[in-house]
């Protein structure tokens, strides 16, 4: 288990779209791109369950937090202690069995890509396939100086453009997708949700 939640947390962490400046480069996008960079633009605060698979097939579940511009969090389920939060500037990722934690800045990482103000799908990003798959529209998203370095693919409902799952796709064919359930785009988040809080002084605290 913990080399499955290490593969998870290095390919989330590793596998970085550019830096978006400049004014955006959208004009000659598809109708479907155009369709899909308004609604990851309009999804704000979501909480929702989801499913974090890998190549192997291991899967874990929890429940997502995204609060944009620069939020987020994965909170795992039981038995399972661990968790990964971005507050805006840092992404941590805390592992309960050594009672430690890790972190990068945002912008070094593929969290930026889902964090950032404005979500462009043009520029320096570069759309390379397009597909529809089971009621969803399929987009896959590269560096257009670097496609090699890895990729990430958006799936998005096919009715309602709403984003149900992307998948990650790192330089060594490392595969962690996230799938999202039970989705609400209107919930009420608790102050200290988004910041990095030490398990351990909280423990120390209670008791």
């Amino acid at each position: 288990m913990r080399r499955f939640l290490y593969l998870i947390i290095t390919t989330l962490l590793l596998v970085q779209l550019p830096e978006q400046g400049g004014a955006a480069v959208d004009a000659n996008l598809p109708k479907d791109v155009l369709q899909a960079q308004h609604a990851l633009n309009s999804l704000t605060k979501v909480q929702a369950d989801f499913t974090m698979t890998t190549t192997n097939g291991q899967s874990l579940t929890g429940t997502f937090y995204l609060n944009r511009p620069g939020k987020l969090r994965f909170d795992f389920a039981p038995p399972i202690e661990d968790f990964i939060v971005a507050d805006g500037r840092f992404i941590y990722f805390y592992d309960a069995e050594l009672e430690e934690q890790s972190n990068a800045p945002i912008g070094s990482t593929l969290a930026d890509f889902l964090l950032r103000d404005d979500i462009r799908l043009s520029g320096d990003i570069a759309v390379t396939r397009i597909m529809r798959a089971a009621g969803l529209l399929q987009i896959t998203l590269t560096q257009s100086d670097d496609p090699g370095a890895g990729e990430l693919i958006l799936g998005f409902d096919e009715g309602s453009f709403d984003l149900r799952k992307w998948r990650v796709i790192d330089s060594l064919g490392n595969i962690t997708e996230v799938e999202l359930s039970n989705v609400n785009e209107n919930p009420v988040f608790t102050r200290d949700l988004f910041f990095y809080i030490d398990p351990k002084k909280v423990r120390s605290y209670n008791e």
